[in-house]
């Protein structure tokens, strides 16, 4: 008896080591296959919100591609002339978003005209959701673990199950 008590304890430790974890990253790794005939306004709308601090990772043919940043004018007129950045080594370029504001991207080679460029709008990460009312503040603090560490919530169950399986 004394086994699945410190069983259950240990489960327990894992479940409140797992509250612990944060549910979202300040910063996400977003990668681009960077490449001609890519609609990257329906890229954008399928990707955001997209917050300041998270990554970029433009992936690209080297020599066929480059990513250049610049301001609103030569994003509209696919111009790279007065370009802010300018990157066109290797073949792939990691950008951080590191203010919030409209970043812009076009590939210098020919390809922006054909929809090879990308506007992202970053904004602040939102503020944590407002505590739920205390009638529901079991069953939402229960549902919204759940949903962020339902991987690790499904192992240490696997876990336990073993365990009480052996003792």
């Amino acid at each position: 008896m004394m086994g699945r008590t410190s069983l259950a304890a240990a489960a327990l430790l894992v479940l409140a080591a797992c509250a612990a974890l944060p549910a979202r990253t300040a910063a996400n790794k977003i990668s681009i296959n960077w490449k001609p005939n890519t609609n990257y306004t329906d890229w954008v709308k399928q990707h955001s919100p997209f917050y300041k601090d998270d990554w970029l990772v433009f992936y690209y043919t080297a020599g066929q591609a480059d990513v250049v940043l610049v301001d609103e004018t030569g994003y509209n007129k696919c111009d790279a002339s007065n370009a802010i950045y300018n990157y066109s080594k290797g073949r792939n370029f990691a950008f951080q978003l590191n203010e919030t504001k409209t970043y812009y991207f076009i590939c210098s080679y020919g390809y922006c005209f054909g929809g090879m460029r990308l506007a992202i709008k970053t904004e602040k990460l939102p503020p944590p959701s407002a505590p739920p009312s205390a009638s529901h503040k079991s069953a939402a603090v229960a549902a919204a673990f759940a949903r962020s560490h339902a991987a690790v919530i499904y192992a240490a169950v696997a876990v336990l199950a073993a365990l009480l399986r052996m003792a």
